[in-house]
């Protein structure tokens, strides 16, 4: 028998059976007067002896007989149950497992990375079944209740080898006929035959893209947004940034051979450090920015309207007075999202650096009667719950995911509809989170006309309590039809504080990061210099490739976009430690795409502001191979791997000629109303992008905020983008107010 109870100079069968009995065992087994033995079976085929043998009587009560040398008294409240001796299980195994032999261990240097103590259940199928779940191909059982999962690279890493099998003799908890390893020894286990848990593609040269230096920085931006008027826009934490910062920056790509020409000095008057943000779906398609690190920023909302077009600065400016335009509460590390309405929908963060949760929601333009909606779920999970992932569902719900939970909720009352599975962590912690401050990335899966699909949800990385190495797994789920609960997909490396983007072909963008720790100043270490991009067309578990690498360390507060040419500006790395450099540097990541040389289509379109269901033309204005696409991306805030605004779409389209029409998707719900970049796609190779607008301005933000120190686009058709001469734009559009 197993599990020995301290010694009892005072033991009587009574005492023992009731301690086996409260510590949920129906077997009790005395020996040698004072020992207690509880357990659920016999073991090892033990065979009945004589009554006679059990000749000691119990300290406690000495007409009782509390066994004797290697003699147990037995008593049970159930069937008596005796297990022959354990044996390696090697048939009726899960999956494709195989069973290999017995491994050494060492408990000072684990030959896997990754253990589960199982002290009730550990059996080859609980154990082996729970390491393929997430990828692993190679794990055992050890001392009848751990569990370890990982890779042949573990066991080569360890110099581990084969023992004798009869070292491997310890009963498994969850059943005793068969063997889980013993002391320093596992009953070893992988995955064999012609069903590989995953593929992995590894393509060389030009396939794997390429990192490059774009040009050097002049500040380190904690969010990018790309603006429909060609340029990159940059903000950082003023007031805690260097000295000389005005907090907000303008890039212009196609000036980068000329550093004073490229950056455009702007100008926020409070501290953008961890605030959200969103691309308006007003006609001029103001870049919206909300909350912040202290004081009035917590509160702040700030707008600019994009101006000038590609080789010459624009004019315009952040305007912000929070006397006038503020939140109805201070957020800092909040996300926003631009409703099916047209509204802001602003949610969480906490009031101030590291302080107390803000757990609830509000929206702006703030309606009549507007209050904050509370988010218990929110204070729950509070510290892990800041930057929650926000997304439309076609249902017209809204998906909300923070911490290790996701939900649904209604878009009118923002009150919980469905709450979902709990989100996949780790193999061997289930409190592994995806939201700030473990700070995993997420997008939306391509929704392709005529859009019938669910929509699905992508979560890649993250991390758990107590400086844990990153996740090294990648989680989606349809939030409308969730039965299925959440896929895990293994990526090729763990990754924490990391970005993904969205690509012109449908494809995903993973890159910068850590492989431990969390999100926050000197908490997270390793690097992870490598980009992997993700593709949702090829067959689960089938879908990563191992992209290029940079020599950049890209920690807290690094960020990824996509450019109008398709390329991926990667920018920042914040760690405040003496171990990784504050990054100044702006890196581009070249897809394949690019790099294939292949002719890049070129294109005019009749119309850069559709309504819903829209069957609009454009015109090819260069040669193809006539298989035309066109995707849809929806225009981002980046910030801490929330990528607020991130949508594609593949549309219907039919070309005759070089004339070709493409429809716009239907809905609301299905397509919230904003800002788009528009690629044509000649095979795999897109365009430059050109900007439109679908779904209009419902929520008639263009007249908001009503304030003189505030310019507002008006409503009506979309607006141009300047030269920087901004009285020319006033003068040639109509309900527009410009305030001096």
């Amino acid at each position: 028998m197993n599990n020995l109870q301290p010694d009892d100079a005072d033991q009587t069968v009574e005492s023992c059976v009731n301690t086996c009995i409260g510590l949920g065992y129906s077997v009790a087994g005395m020996e040698y007067g004072v020992q207690c033995f509880c357990d659920n079976y016999l073991r090892n085929g033990a065979a009945e002896a004589d009554a006679g043998d059990c000749s000691m009587a119990c300290p406690g009560d000495s007409s009782e007989k509390c066994g004797a040398g290697d003699r147990l008294s037995i008593w049970s409240n159930d069937d008596l149950k005796i297990y022959q001796p354990p044996a390696a299980q090697n048939t009726s195994l899960p999956g494709n497992w195989e069973y290999v032999g017995c491994l050494l261990d060492s408990a000072t240097a684990r030959t896997f990375p990754y253990e589960l103590v199982l002290e009730q259940n550990n059996t080859a199928e609980n154990c082996l079944s729970q390491c393929s779940k997430y990828g692993y191909a190679h794990g055992g059982m050890e001392y009848g209740t751990q569990c370890y999962c990982g890779d042949a690279s573990d066991i080569d890493a360890a110099g581990a080898t084969l023992q004798d099998e009869a070292d491997c003799n310890m009963g498994c908890s969850g059943n005793a006929t068969y063997i889980c390893g013993a002391g320093n020894r596992i009953s070893y286990y992988r995955w064999d035959g012609d069903d590989p848990l995953y593929v992995w593609d590894y393509p060389e040269g030009n396939d794997a893209g390429e990192y490059s230096l774009l040009i050097g920085g002049v500040v380190i931006p904690l969010v990018s947004i790309p603006a429909r008027n060609g340029k990159v826009v940059f903000v950082e934490k003023f007031g805690t940034g260097p000295g000389n910062s005005t907090g907000a920056y303008e890039l212009d790509p196609t000036l980068v051979d000329d550093f004073s020409a490229a950056w455009r000095t702007m100008h926020v008057k409070t501290d953008v450090f961890c605030s959200g943000g969103v691309v308006l779906p007003d006609r001029a398609g103001r870049l919206l920015n909300v909350g912040g690190w202290s004081a009035d920023s917590l509160e702040g909302v700030r707008l600019y309207w994009p101006d000038g077009v590609p080789g010459t600065a624009g004019t315009n400016d952040w305007e912000e007075n929070v006397q006038e335009l503020a939140l109805q509460v201070g957020r800092w590390y909040p996300s926003a999202m631009v409703m099916a309405n047209g509204s802001v929908l602003v949610v969480g963060g906490e009031d101030g650096s590291n302080g107390p949760p803000v757990p609830n929601m509000e929206v702006l333009p703030r309606p009549a009667g507007g209050h904050l909606v509370d988010a218990d779920f929110l204070r729950r999970t509070d510290p892990y719950s800041t930057y929650p992932f926000l997304a439309v569902l076609p249902s017209g719900g809204i998906f909300i995911s923070y911490y290790n939970e996701a939900r649904i909720l209604d878009e009118n009352s923002l009150t919980t509809i469905k709450e979902l599975p709990n989100i996949p962590g780790a193999v061997n912690n289930f409190l592994g989170g995806r939201t700030y401050p473990f700070e995993g990335t997420a997008v939306l899966f391509p929704q392709y006309a005529p859009y019938t699909d669910p929509l699905r949800v992508l979560i890649c990385g993250g991390s758990a309590p107590g400086q844990a190495p990153g996740l090294d797994n990648c989680v989606h789920i349809t939030p409308d039809a969730p039965e299925d609960g959440w896929t895990i997909e293994r990526m090729p490396s763990k990754r924490v504080i990391s970005c993904m983007t969205a690509l012109p072909d449908g494809t995903y963008l993973i890159l910068n990061g850590a492989s431990r720790g969390e999100a926050g100043f000197g908490l997270a270490t390793g690097p992870n210099l490598n980009a992997v991009l993700y593709d949702p067309s090829k067959p689960l578990h089938q879908r990563f490739s191992v992209m290029a690498n940079t020599t950049v360390a890209r920690m807290y507060h690094s960020e990824a976009t996509l450019m109008d040419d398709g390329r991926v500006v990667v920018s920042g790395s914040d760690p405040q430690d003496d171990r990784y450099p504050q990054e100044y540097r702006i890196e581009v990541f070249t897809p394949p795409y690019i790099l294939s040389g292949a002719a890049r289509p070129t294109f005019t379109v009749s119309s850069n502001d559709w309504a819903y269901g829209d069957t609009v033309t454009f015109t090819l204005t260069s040669a193809t191979t006539g298989n035309i696409r066109v995707s849809l991306l929806g225009a981002v805030t980046s910030t801490h791997g929330n990528s607020m605004g991130q949508r594609t779409f593949f549309p219907a389209v039919s070309c005759s000629g070089t004339t070709c029409t493409v429809t716009a998707p239907p809905g609301k719900y299905v397509c919230p109303p904003g800002w788009f970049q528009v690629f044509v796609l000649d095979g795999p190779t897109p365009s430059h992008a050109t900007w439109v607008r679908i779904g209009g301005d419902p929520a008639q933000l263009g007249e908001w905020p009503a304030y003189d120190d505030f310019n507002t686009p008006g409503l009506g058709a979309v607006l141009p983008t300047t030269d920087g001469v901004a009285e020319s734009r006033i003068a040639s559009s109509t309900n527009v107010t410009r305030r001096v």
